[in-house]
């Protein structure tokens, strides 16, 4: 997948369409992300005695990768993600549409 952990995305179809947020979790197998502030559902939850209370909690939920692309930290667009090598032979993402590279570890 394009999309990992951490990196900032925008929701282009859906109900939350517009909608940016960090990405909390990819499910790689399922091709779906979990996004801060984005696809809340409601989930009614039984109070559990070490824990937490009962009641209606709301949480994000899984949505397709395809609805969202990355927005590049630099020219702050979101943009498709291409692979390239640099000069010390490590693979790793970068912006199509400013050529800027996405991966700063």
């Amino acid at each position: 997948m394009k999309i990992k952990k951490g990196d900032l995305v925008e929701v282009i179809s859906g109900k939350d369409r517009g909608k940016r947020g960090k990405v909390l979790r990819v499910i790689p197998r399922e091709n779906k992300v979990i996004v801060e502030g984005v696809n809340i559902v409601k989930r009614h939850q039984r109070p559990v005695p070490q824990l937490r209370e009962g009641g209606i909690i709301e949480r994000e939920a899984p949505i397709y990768a395809c609805k969202v692309m990355v927005v590049c930290p630099s020219c702050d667009k979101r943009t498709r993600v291409g692979y390239k090598f640099v000069e010390d032979g490590k693979k790793v993402r970068y912006c199509k549409k400013c050529g800027e590279i996405l991966d700063k570890d």
